[in-house]
């Protein structure tokens, strides 16, 4: 992606509007490839373009303007936010990264960055899930189905079930093709993710098959009839992505948290735990003191199971669903 000023002029080249400029520069720096690595750091950068556009940002709009100091000031941020529980310890850690390689290939040198993010958040980020995820009581997502239905949040609900019966993303249930996953899973039993993954893991290079279950089939129903007129997911045929994340799903969390749920990922997390028990016929580490006990060649086998289920690519991962390996 060639520069589209001089570099020495706003934004270093790369355009007029600071949340342009970032995604240009990025793709420079990767030649454009990478596709899902520019994708992940450009949605952290577009966060902090919103923070600097806000009352607690700078105002600016030229990354010429950015030092240090405003990356320390963006931390500061970061941490209340996670102290508030708005976001996690690894999202303000990956906030925080994407901006240093942002600014990094925006100017074309490593002089504006923050050198330690754990240490300018001022915690550290764990791996290994230690708390028993919420969502794993289906009564309690009964409450939280309940209340969003009683408030014509059927879509968000939807997503909840989609969510806590496939282990599917927030992204991946809004924009699942529901006529092609009833279909798959009326005929084959089993229903492949692939619309909204990240890293570009999509398309038959990335299978993720999910065998079908009765709740299953109820999930994709509900959210079938939840789907607006027309409509092959969760959007209505003229709604952005942005939009029904600004205008419906920011204003339903209220709802989650007012019955003790956490976020949506929590839904992943529980299915993730659920069947880690269905495979092994053990409660998920994070759910037994006795983990210890069990058998580390079963343990394994069922990671590997739920890793790609979960859509990872390394098992390691998967313990920050389910706790730590025997």
């Amino acid at each position: 992606m060639a520069l589209v000023g001089r570099r020495d002029g706003r934004n270093f080249g790369y355009g007029r509007q600071l949340s342009y400029a970032g995604p240009q520069a990025l793709q420079n720096m990767f030649g454009g490839g990478h596709y899902g690595t520019v994708k992940a750091h450009s949605d952290r950068w577009q966060a902090f373009v919103r923070w600097c556009r806000s009352e607690d940002g700078p105002g600016f709009n030229d990354a010429r303007q950015i030092d240090r100091q405003t990356l320390l000031d963006y931390a500061r941020f970061l941490r209340h936010e996670v102290d508030q529980g708005g976001i996690s310890i690894a999202t303000a850690q990956n906030r925080l990264s994407s901006v240093n390689r942002t600014m990094s290939a925006l100017r074309g040198d490593r002089n504006v960055r923050v050198l330690s993010p754990s240490k300018a958040l001022g915690m550290h980020r764990s791996n290994i899930r230690s708390k028993a995820p919420n969502g794993q009581d289906r009564a309690q997502v009964e409450k939280v189905l309940e209340a969003l239905c009683s408030l014509q949040q059927q879509r968000v609900a939807a997503i909840i079930v989609l969510a806590r019966e496939t282990g599917m993303r927030l992204r991946e249930a809004i924009l699942a093709d529901l006529p092609r996953l009833q279909r798959e899973a009326k005929l084959l039993g089993k229903i492949n993710i692939q619309d909204g993954t990240k890293g570009g893991r999509s398309g038959a290079s990335a299978p993720r098959w999910i065998t079908v279950n009765n709740r299953i089939h109820d999930a994709l129903a509900f959210a079938r009839e939840a789907s607006p007129g027309r409509s092959r997911n969760l959007l209505a045929r003229e709604e952005s992505y942005v939009e029904f994340m600004k205008d419906v799903v920011r204003a339903a969390r209220n709802v989650l948290h007012e019955y003790e749920l956490k976020g949506f990922h929590e839904l992943r997390a529980a299915y993730a735990c659920e069947r880690y028990e269905e495979i092994t016929g053990h409660p998920a580490p994070v759910n037994s003191r006795n983990c210890f006990q069990q058998d580390r060649a079963i343990d394994r086998e069922a990671r590997e199971q739920i890793s790609r289920e979960l859509g990872h690519g390394r098992i390691d991962v998967v313990s920050a669903y389910i706790g730590g390996r025997p």
